[in-house]
């Protein structure tokens, strides 16, 4: 049987850096096929080169045995492709109808009068209701990511591409989103499902295909293969999975939040009445939907955003109306979720992304200038100590790989030996053994009595490093589970605002 898509020998270079290097990748009809890779190993690129994003520098495409060349996106739409990005290209003020004509009205123009029917119909038929008549901004992250697909399908799409699809999904989502790829593939549609979560591929993909490199390393169908051996054929060893949990119920309290409510950028209440407590040696988690208060605690803890009401408290200490520069010098390391941006500067090298953390500390500064000698010894023994790749000190950060950037914000961050650290998002984006870098980082803190919140969109990190986990919806807290006790189901349901049955654990 001729398969649907064949991709031989695609090369394609940017400047200084070869995405993808004789690549070769067969598609099925009727198929799941996952595609894993760490950062870097060429996914995204493959696959925009098939839809039309990128044009290769050498290679062929075959698209039912024979050659095509897409020249734009619109090419590839036209010949049946789609892709559904990772961050979702949606024009906020537009309805949920428009967004879906919108570039296809040429082709599609006599369907205009009933495309919120034909919306409704194609939602219905695969589980992706959403109001055609609704507001792009006033849909939550799964609802948006079901536009981008409805998109892909009004174009009548055989083949669809999805980056990274469950990121901003809850657990029930992303099973209702499984069901949706398995139905589309078993009506001879082929699903490529890009992610970095090994659970997920096993449980939606018919075949597995690994890059590392820019190469294909192996392709392989699920019943041959486990989550360990896919981590091996990714990142070239085996991977530790470790995790160990701590009793920490006769600690004392690291840091201590009460009745805290805050605004949110819209100057609309996004907090209500939060409760939590950090005990050293712990890893508290926070789980939640992207958007549903995460980001405004971390910034309320860390001095970045002031509250409306309530207080925070660090080792008996009321911090709730200090700056951030006294909050760290009291000991609180805060690992932003923009880890470039207001974590590190991407246009500054190692050494003065180290010291602006530092700048105030007489060891590394001479008056008003920085010892520029101690300020690079204190910089090569942080890279040495948490195996940061990179050119040179002395070399921007931005050339960095995302897992050696998270790397050095953390090594900045733990430098002064912290009481507490809070670190959201801290493998967003990052590979499979960049994120067990990260992880074992987290975990070394813990051992050493450091209360860490941990706040993450990937519940399975959170089930795999947390000794409790809280879990936030629309900005209050549902509850707070043991970690021994903490499950998929029961924490999805609390993330989506349904209340178990259960206790929370204090």
């Amino acid at each position: 049987m001729i398969p649907v898509v064949e991709l031989r020998g695609i090369v394609k270079r940017f400047p200084g850096v070869v995405a993808n290097h004789n690549a070769d990748l067969v598609l099925e009809n009727g198929e799941v096929h996952a595609l894993l890779g760490e950062n870097g190993a060429g996914k995204t690129t493959l696959m925009s080169i098939l839809a039309g994003i990128y044009r290769p520098d050498a290679g062929t495409i075959l698209l039912d045995g024979g050659p095509v060349s897409f020249r734009t996106p619109g090419h590839a739409i036209e010949a049946g492709i789609g892709m559904v990005h990772q961050h979702f290209r949606l024009v906020q003020p537009f309805t949920v109808a428009e967004n879906v004509l919108l570039g296809a009205e040429r082709r599609f123009a006599a369907s205009r009068s009933s495309t919120d029917q034909r919306v409704s119909e194609l939602g219905e038929s695969y589980g992706l209701k959403v109001d055609p008549s609704a507001r792009v901004w006033q849909l939550s992250a799964g609802e948006q990511q079901r536009v981008g697909i409805l998109k892909a399908l009004f174009r009548e799409a055989r083949i669809l591409i999805l980056d990274e699809p469950t990121a901003v999904l809850t657990p029930q989502e992303a099973t209702r989103l499984f069901e949706t790829l398995r139905k589309m593939a078993e009506e001879g549609r082929t699903v490529v499902f890009i992610s970095h979560k090994l659970d997920e591929v096993m449980a939606v993909a018919d075949r597995i295909s690994v890059l590392r490199g820019g190469e294909k390393i192996a392709s392989v169908t699920r019943s041959e293969t486990d989550k360990r051996a896919l981590a091996r054929l990714m990142v070239g060893h085996d991977v530790s999975s470790k995790t160990q949990r701590a009793d920490s119920s006769a600690a004392g309290v690291c840091l201590e939040v009460r009745g805290l409510d805050a605004l949110g950028d819209r100057g609309l209440q996004v907090l209500h009445g939060i409760d939590l407590e950090v005990r050293r040696g712990e890893v508290l988690g926070v789980a939640g939907v992207s958007g549903n208060g995460q980001r405004e605690l971390t910034e309320v803890i860390a001095g970045i955003r002031r509250p409306s009401a309530g207080t925070v408290e660090m080792e008996g200490v009321d911090l709730t109306d200090v700056s951030p520069a006294q909050r760290i010098r009291s000991g609180l390391a805060y690992v932003p979720e923009d880890r470039l941006g207001m974590g590190l500067v991407g246009s500054m090298d190692c050494v003065s992304n180290v010291m602006l953390k530092l700048s105030g500390d007489r060891r590394f500064t001479r008056g008003p200038f920085v010892n520029s000698g101690a300020a690079e010894k204190l910089t090569h023994r942080l890279v040495d100590a948490f195996d940061v790749k990179t050119p040179s000190i002395n070399a921007p950060v931005r050339l960095m790989s995302g897992g050696n950037i998270q790397k050095l914000l953390l090594a900045r961050e733990l430098s002064s030996e912290p009481k507490l650290l809070v670190a959201s998002q801290p493998t967003a984006g990052l590979d499979v053994a960049a994120a067990q870098a990260v992880h074992d980082i987290i975990l070394e803190e813990r051992a050493k009595g450091v209360g860490i919140l941990l706040i993450s969109e990937d519940l399975d990190e959170l089930l795999s490093l947390s000794d409790r986990i809280l879990v936030m919806y629309e900005g209050n807290v549902m509850g707070t589970i043991d970690g021994d006790d903490a499950g998929r189901e029961k924490i999805g349901l609390m993330m989506a605002g349904t209340h178990t049955d259960m206790e929370a654990a204090s």
